[in-house]
């Protein structure tokens, strides 16, 4: 799921990608849907301090994905 300026700039909501049997870390399937597609590849690049949660919760790119899993990215979130 992509959300914010993210979500605007790439131009949809979700990308739905399969995910091997055992896993894969945060930061690989990054650059998987970096390479299938240019617009967020664009967008990504545009975020340097891009954040990602694994069901709902906020992980480091180290984090390992399973199959099932819904991972979200998203620009860093200010307020006040």
């Amino acid at each position: 799921m992509f959300f914010a300026a993210l979500r605007e700039q790439i131009g949809q909501e979700s990308l739905s990608v399969t995910i091997p049997a055992g896993g894969v870390p945060v930061q690989v399937l990054r650059e998987q849907i970096e390479k299938a597609d240019p617009a967020i590849a664009l967008a990504f690049a545009e975020q340097p301090r891009l954040r990602v949660a694994v069901n709902q919760t906020l992980v480091p790119f180290e984090q390992m994905v399973q199959p099932g899993d819904e991972v979200a990215f998203f620009p860093p979130m200010t307020g006040g």
